[in-house]
């Protein structure tokens, strides 16, 4: 009976991880609202999630405010690099997915191959704030470190791409995952990442994690 009421195990712990995911999905959600917060909200969430999900630590929103602390600026920066080349690359896509579409031959090759050559760029962007979240780098040194893994890692890259997108797509058409989907995606993509980033520690860097 006593590790019933254990609530670091059984069923509390389980209780514990889904308030977890549904508050920092959340909080994550209204901290993007800005836009040009995604950087740093995306990398606290990941750093979060990796501690607190998957490593069963206290204190989850406490740990989010202090990662986004620490990672706003370059975030902010970064951010404001990527999303509106994230946005270019989007308008690209729909416009060769209209023409692709209704002219068919060609251009539907052409529509083909700009989605497979989408990987690579909406790889970088899948990468670059974990790396954030997890280790210490200046804008220019998280751009290089998230290129670099993209091309290394190329089949984790297209699960990585995958889940983001798919998450994305699910909730911008039905807006209830809000509530529990960045995180789960979060989850999931880190399951691949951290087994990678363990390997490519760099040790001038440091991870995040000594620090708190």
């Amino acid at each position: 009976m006593g590790e019933f009421f254990n609530p670091e195990k059984g069923v509390w712990a389980w209780l514990s991880t889904g308030v977890d995911i549904v508050g920092l999905s959340i909080l994550w959600t209204f901290l993007c609202l800005p836009i040009v917060t995604i950087g740093p909200a995306t990398a606290a969430l990941y750093y979060t999630v990796v501690k607190c999900v998957r490593g069963r630590e206290s204190g989850a929103f406490g740990y989010y405010f202090r990662s986004f602390r620490q990672n706003f600026k370059v975030g902010l920066l970064a951010g404001l690099i990527v999303i509106p080349l994230a946005l270019l690359l989007l308008a690209g896509h729909f416009t060769v997915r209209w023409y692709g579409t209704r002219l068919g031959g060609g251009a539907y090759v052409l529509y083909v191959a700009y989605y497979f050559a989408l990987v690579l760029p909406a790889g970088v962007l899948c990468w670059l704030f974990p790396l954030l979240g997890r280790f210490e780098y200046g804008v220019g040194e998280l751009f290089r470190m998230a290129l670099q893994l993209t091309a290394a890692h190329l089949p984790s890259t297209v699960v990585a791409v995958l889940l983001t997108a798919q998450t994305a797509v699910f909730c911008i058409e039905k807006w209830w995952p809000v509530v529990f989907m960045p995180a789960a995606a979060a989850l999931l993509v880190s399951l691949f990442f951290e087994r990678i980033f363990q390997k490519h520690t760099p040790e001038a860097e440091g991870e995040k994690d000594e620090e708190n």
